[in-house]
């Protein structure tokens, strides 16, 4: 059996082959990248895997049985490029795709949901036996800002009094690699959360009890703070984007109690405290 990992030298790709090699061993894993260069130091077979080149997908995706397809990074471009991995896969004879998705892709209010809708649409459609993990947001998202709210004595946003029931992203890594080993999970759509939510007041409430500064969160209409967020240097484009997000999780857009995600992973989704704790 061969599992084909794509994005594979990503954020989430790499922990996603660290624990696939703990759980099958690394001869079972090929890494599918865009640099294979980059790809050193992951002790598994390593394929040139670009979503932008539909012809050579097929023949970087021979003899791959199981396929964990990341979504692409490049926002405005992924419905196509997971297209062309999954028509890809389909040439190729991939009987199994993992997909991973986005919290509640079907009803959220998020911008980001249109592709994964797609996605998802294209996967069900092209005949393979898949499984869709809408994984929620990466506690990381978050805690990479507690840096500059450090450096400026407040954390901001736009969130307001939302919930949001993120996990780290070595949470949903583990999920993938368990959905991906266990046949039981075809056909499955999975709804991804970790399972205690919080809001950006409970979070500044953290920082400021791990570090003994008073850190309080200011909440910020969206245009000031995409207009903040561009004033650290952030494109336009990327400012705009997060601050809507963050609209969208005062929604409750990123909240979820299924608690799916811990089931999935048979223990309890990382708390905030730690995550937030790893960054300090």
């Amino acid at each position: 059996m061969k599992i084909g990992v794509t994005g594979a030298t990503g954020q989430l790709g790499r922990l996603v082959v660290e624990q696939l090699k703990a759980k099958t061993g690394s001869e079972h894993i090929v890494a599918l990248v865009r640099t294979p260069e980059k790809a050193e130091g992951l002790g598994v077979e390593v394929r040139a895997f670009d979503y932008e080149k539909p012809d050579v997908l097929t023949a970087s995706l021979s003899g791959i049985d199981r396929l964990v397809l990341i979504s692409s990074s490049e926002v405005g471009q992924r419905a196509r490029q997971h297209g062309n991995v999954i028509e890809a896969a389909k040439q190729a004879g991939v009987n199994w795709i993992v997909y991973t998705s986005l919290l509640h892709a079907d009803t959220t209010s998020l911008n980001l949901a249109g592709e994964h809708l797609a996605t998802e649409q294209t996967l069900k459609a092209s005949g393979i036996d898949n499984t869709i993990l809408r994984n929620g947001w990466y506690t990381e998202n978050y805690t990479g800002s507690i840096k500059g709210a450090l450096a400026a004595g407040a954390f901001i946003g736009s969130a307001g009094d939302g919930k949001i029931s993120s996990a780290a992203r070595a949470d949903f890594a583990e999920a993938a690699a368990a959905a991906i080993t266990d046949e039981s999970n075809k056909g499955q759509v999975y709804e991804l959360a970790g399972e205690n939510a919080y809001t950006l007041s409970d979070l500044a409430a953290e920082i400021s009890k791990q570090t003994g500064k008073d850190i309080p969160y200011n909440n910020l209409p969206e245009s000031e703070y995409a207009s903040i967020l561009k004033s650290f240097g952030l494109p336009e484009f990327f400012a705009d984007a997060i601050a809507s997000w963050d609209v969208s999780a005062s929604k409750g857009d990123l909240f979820d109690e299924s608690k799916q995600l811990s089931k999935l992973i048979g223990r309890p989704t990382t708390p905030l405290a730690d995550s937030i704790a790893a960054v300090l």
